[in-house]
């Protein structure tokens, strides 16, 4: 029985042929060079699981098949790997598989509930959206947002700024901005694909570079860890603050979003979807109305319910007010205020907090509040019968299912990888002898592609930045230098980048559910932009500013050349 709904399987035709190329291709390449540069306890084929899971679920469109299969192989694989028994395999890679699946909600190594807190948070959000959706809360804040989206190009503005101003945390970001604005974009016949860009694109590369977010604090424990091992005479923070002007991903992002959103222009698989829902209203590709979408879209507005945009705001800012309430009490925010009784009006206090505070427990409880906050402005605001909030409840659970088993999967894709020591043989056969002006785009490379395979950028900031960076260092001559800065800003950047070109990263997923969009079409569709902000970042940001260019020149050029893309592309429509 397959997974996947057979409305979004697509025939084998001759692109699934070139897709098989490459994989056969880039397995062939990745055999070759581990013979030349043989890496111990990291074989050639640790690439195989996630390349497998990205080129067939693109190829086919079967997001669930291509993973459970792809986890299926890494089993085996890792079972081969450790017995080099190839029968010994056979029976050790269904036992293997077992410990992927088990591994990705517990760990026994490190019994800290982070993943399935994570799946909680997303099944209390998914039905608190939908409580509100059926209490008219949602439909109250678009009404108000309507005023300011005239048409595709404001509507389009406007969930960016909404992206920027959701900052402190990545998973609430996706979560808000998409189900807050789907309705307008849907109003103004923009493609669900567009908008799951829009939410994703606006998600890490704000949070990563946002003065306080939750990313800051992770951030700032690696920098801190690794300038104390280095004897660099800074705090993480510092290393952070200084990396900032360099982090060429995030920043030019931001520029495209804004310049894309503001012309109204697209270009590669974006401006088909595009086209497809100006012209013949087709806001989801044909199938991508499954799940998730279909369940959420059956949370309409109750014909009793008052609409009121308080039904949606005051839930909304409860779960941000605990939850930077919760966050200052957990990183010791109080101690700070003893010391100094305006502590919570410093932005330096607040920094020290993030860093201290672990921000996925208190997300668990935030969105539980954001519930229970939704039930009461339901009934008591909105005036909603119970037996409709009772069905809203039902609906949001059901749309949770989907994000929640892709995210099983990506997970225990992640355990095959970590298995077969994936990552340590991307960042062996990627690294090498390379002038210093050169290594920051190179780690760049590196890191976007561990990102890519592996679907974390958590993880692959926390594999890079203890292996870079000291090489970055010496490069530099063993002082703090503009190698080292770059290579920083190269590290978290890449992570980002490649986090947002893969299907198994659970920000992207995240990013489809809640803009009801099937998640392969958005990967899809972003893949193409994400390239291009790439090649930007790389070629008029790491390589100039490793020979000395100034990063505003940088950021300047990126600048000018999305005006003039979107505007050559706007005068061709």
């Amino acid at each position: 029985m397959s997974l996947d709904p057979p409305e979004k399987q697509r025939p084998f035709r001759w692109a699934s042929w070139v897709g098989l190329g490459v994989f056969v291709g880039i397995c062939g390449v990745a055999s070759g060079v581990s013979f030349v540069r043989p890496v111990t306890d990291a074989p050639w084929y640790s690439i195989v699981p996630p390349l497998l899971a990205v080129t067939a679920a693109l190829m086919s469109g079967r997001m669930m098949t291509s993973l459970f299969v792809a986890v299926l192989v890494g089993g085996w694989l890792a079972a081969w790997h450790a017995s080099g028994n190839l029968v010994a395999a056979t029976g050790g890679g269904f036992v293997e598989t077992g410990h992927f699946f088990v591994g990705s909600v517990w760990s026994f190594e490190d019994p800290s509930f982070d993943n399935l807190l994570i799946l909680l948070y997303v099944v209390l959000i998914m039905l608190a959206i939908a409580v509100v959706l059926v209490g008219g809360g949602l439909k109250g804040v678009a009404d108000w947002l309507m005023r300011f989206a005239n048409g595709p190009r404001s509507a389009q503005f406007v969930t960016f700024l909404a992206g920027l101003i959701v900052f402190i945390d990545d998973y609430a970001n996706t979560m808000i901005v998409g189900s807050t604005m789907r309705s307008i974009t849907d109003a103004e016949r923009i493609s669900r694909e567009k908008l799951a860009f829009l939410v994703d694109a606006t998600a890490a590369p704000i949070a990563g570079i946002a003065l306080i977010s939750t990313w800051v604090g992770y951030e700032v424990g690696l920098l801190g860890s690794i300038a104390e091992s280095l004897s660099i005479d800074k705090s993480g923070y510092a290393l952070l603050l200084s990396a900032l002007g360099f982090r060429f991903y995030c920043l030019m992002m931001i520029l495209f979003v804004g310049v894309n959103a503001a012309s109204g222009a697209d270009f590669g698989p974006m401006a088909a979807a595009e086209r497809r829902a100006r012209n013949e209203g087709k806001l989801l590709a044909d199938g991508g109305e499954l799940k998730a979408a279909l369940e959420l879209g059956r949370a309409e507005p109750h014909p009793a319910a008052r609409i009121r945009a308080s039904t949606a705001l005051i839930p909304m800012a409860v779960m941000l007010g605990f939850f930077l309430v919760s966050l200052w009490w957990a990183g010791g925010g109080p101690a700070l205020i003893a010391e100094d009784s305006m502590a919570m009006l410093r932005l330096a206090s607040w920094r020290e907090v993030f860093s201290e505070a672990k921000s996925i427990p208190l997300l668990a409880w935030a969105s539980g509040i954001g519930l229970a906050m939704a039930l009461l402005c339901c009934r008591q605001i909105a005036k909603t019968p119970w037996p409709a909030i009772g069905r809203a409840l039902w609906i949001g659970f059901k749309a949770s299912l989907m994000p929640v088993s892709v995210l099983i999967l990506a997970w225990s894709l992640k355990g095959a990888c970590h298995a077969l020591h994936t990552d340590t043989f991307l960042v062996a056969q990627l690294k090498g002898a390379i002038p210093p002006s050169l290594f920051p785009a190179l780690v760049f490379i590196v890191a976007g592609a561990t990102s890519f395979a592996t679907g974390t950028s958590y993880g692959t900031m926390g594999i890079l930045i203890p292996t870079a960076v000291p090489v970055a260092y010496s490069l530099d001559g063993g002082v703090y230098g503009i190698v080292t800065i770059l290579s920083i800003a190269a590290i978290m950047d890449g992570a980002i980048f490649g986090d947002h070109c893969s299907p198994i990263s659970d920000t992207t997923i995240m990013s489809s559910a809640a803009s009801a969009c099937h998640h392969v079409d958005h990967v899809r569709t972003q893949m193409p932009y994400s390239l291009a902000v790439a090649a930007m970042a790389l070629f008029l940001g790491y390589l100039p500013a490793g020979f000395g260019l100034s990063n505003w020149a940088s950021l300047g050029a990126s600048f000018a050349v999305c005006v003039a893309l979107f505007g050559w592309l706007k005068m061709r429509q």
